[in-house]
């Protein structure tokens, strides 16, 4: 059977993931187009996507914001959005024939005016351009304005389906500030969502890097024997960030990295490494070994001694100086955020009993980078002398999710020469070079897993819930008992951090 005959074949598998998957048609309404999400991440990955040929002749795109815009105003926008940030060429054609299908409507959230003639836009979308009443309604907002647009789409009837057509919300991080607010949020969303249809989106599990962890662990037989505590002595989990909070004091100050990474993206990697093997690659399979193991993370007995936190202070970093976290335009001079956070986690399964999981993530240390570590036990007899071995470490199996996608194993090698000398030597998988397509952008994966309605990559409430569980003590033991220790801005972090892990007799990959 040829290759056309074959893809035109109905016993085909409809999952079979060699069929590109194309977007059916549809309205993607984004609240919050004038922020710099929008700009830099959301309106180019659509483009990308058409331009991929992954959207439909008639899909459309409606914005909404208070500004005082016309349709053509906000394409505008989006076209000079699309120009500066898109991943892949731009093509007048493409380009042409997604903006047939922008709009825009103007108003503020608590506007019922407003809310009715999005109503009236979309409605005749279906009529002009086919899009089937079926619309994903994105909030690209402050969480503080959830409800009130959850339920301006209740009042206006947006969220209602209707002639078969679906309706899906998509909301970004942060899922609540704690456990009582995130289920605050759901019940909002829950009332007028069922809880299919919505969508959180952690940006993080659209990597391919974060997806390769799966393909890595489950489609070799080579790392499986070694995936657990015979073999692995901890893992590191490491997101550092060489840049400041910029302008987002107004978000971050009370906030603090333990709830913008570690209860989400951190542990959603956690998660991934630590998990059984599903059944299948689908929502629920997923979504149950996750929970499964995020049900069994231990927090430390002493969590003095078991976490750390700092703020970045004045320093040097890339050549110039910058301003610490106190001296930022709207942070307050007794602030009591951390810039910096460290805990160490324990999984309470056979597989990974007594092994440590070290999260960490930070501002203003040496270089952008996140990574997850495994690293292993050292042989338990060398045959060696002290001085062929004095720098052979321990072996290594380390996943780069950012910014150099790949994979890097550290082992041991005897150095060129007569005598018996061993040193440690990386082996390096790099995506640049194995593959000549570029990675898609991770919004570009979810936004289509949206317009699909497949939702393996987003985390259901249960995980949401279960991750401010780990969190929220804490949260709460630092607010009453510390206050963060300063590091300088291009520092490795705290020096409570690395005594956190001297006192386990270990020590954090260096940045």
């Amino acid at each position: 059977m040829d290759e056309t005959a074959e893809a035109r074949n109905p016993l085909r598998d409809p999952r079979d993931r060699r069929i590109p998957r194309v977007a059916g048609p549809c309205v993607l309404v984004m609240f919050g187009v004038t922020g710099d999400l929008a700009r830099k991440k959301l309106m180019p990955a659509v483009y990308d996507l058409a331009n991929r040929g992954l959207l439909p002749p008639g899909f459309s795109f409606v914005g909404f914001a208070r500004r005082d815009w016309e349709d053509e105003d906000f394409a505008q926008v989006t076209y000079r959005a699309v120009k500066e940030y898109a991943r892949t060429p731009f093509r007048d054609a493409v380009w042409q024939q997604l903006s047939e299908g922008v709009r825009f409507v103007s108003g503020s959230f608590s506007d019922d005016a407003a809310f009715d003639q999005l109503a009236t836009c979309v409605r005749q979308l279906d009529e002009d351009r086919g899009t089937g009443g079926n619309y994903a309604f994105y909030l690209s907002i402050p969480p503080g304005q959830f409800p009130t647009v959850v339920q301006q789409l209740k009042r206006s009837g947006l969220s209602d389906s209707d002639n078969g057509g679906w309706r899906r919300v998509v909301i970004e991080k942060p899922f609540g500030h704690d456990l009582t607010s995130a289920r605050e949020l759901n019940a909002t969303l829950d009332g007028v969502f069922p809880p299919e249809a919505v969508f959180r989106i952690d940006h993080y599990l659209g990597k391919e890097t974060v997806q390769n962890i799966l393909a890595l662990r489950f489609a070799n037989e080579m790392f499986e024997p070694v995936w657990n505590r015979d073999h692995v002595d901890h893992v590191q989990i490491t997101m550092a960030e060489d840049i400041g909070i910029g302008g987002r004091a107004g978000y971050y100050d009370g906030i603090g990295a333990a709830r913008d990474v570690i209860q989400n993206h951190l542990l959603q990697l956690l998660a991934l490494i630590a998990m059984e093997e599903p059944v299948a690659f689908d929502a629920d399979s997923l979504r149950m070994e996750k929970e499964k193991v995020l049900s069994a993370v231990r927090l430390p007995a002493d969590i003095a001694a078991g976490t750390a936190r700092g703020q970045y202070s004045a320093g040097w970093q890339g050549g110039r100086q910058v301003h610490g976290f106190l001296e930022e335009d709207g942070i307050p001079a007794d602030s009591r955020t951390e810039t910096y956070a460290a805990v160490q986690l324990g999984v309470d399964t056979r597989r990974w009993a007594g092994v440590p999981f070290y999260l960490r993530a930070g501002k203003r240390l040496p270089r952008r980078m996140t990574e997850i570590a495994l690293i292993f036990h050292r042989a338990p007899h060398l045959p060696f002398s002290a001085t062929d071995t004095e720098e052979l470490g321990q072996n290594a199996l380390v996943i780069r999710i950012q910014p150099d996608e790949g994979i890097t194993v550290r082992f041991g090698s005897k150095v060129p020469g007569t005598a018996m000398e061993v040193r440690d030597v990386n082996m390096d998988f790099a995506y640049g070079e194995s593959f000549t397509e570029s990675s898609p952008e991770a919004y570009e994966r979810l936004l289509l897993d949206v317009l699909i309605g497949d939702p393996p990559l987003f985390p259901r409430q249960a995980e949401v819930e279960l991750g401010w569980r780990i969190l929220d003590p804490v949260e709460d033991f630092w607010a009453s008992h510390t206050k963060p220790d300063q590091y300088p801005a291009g520092s490795a972090g705290p020096a409570s951090a690395d005594a956190m892990m001297a006192r386990d007799g270990r020590t954090w990959r260096r940045l």
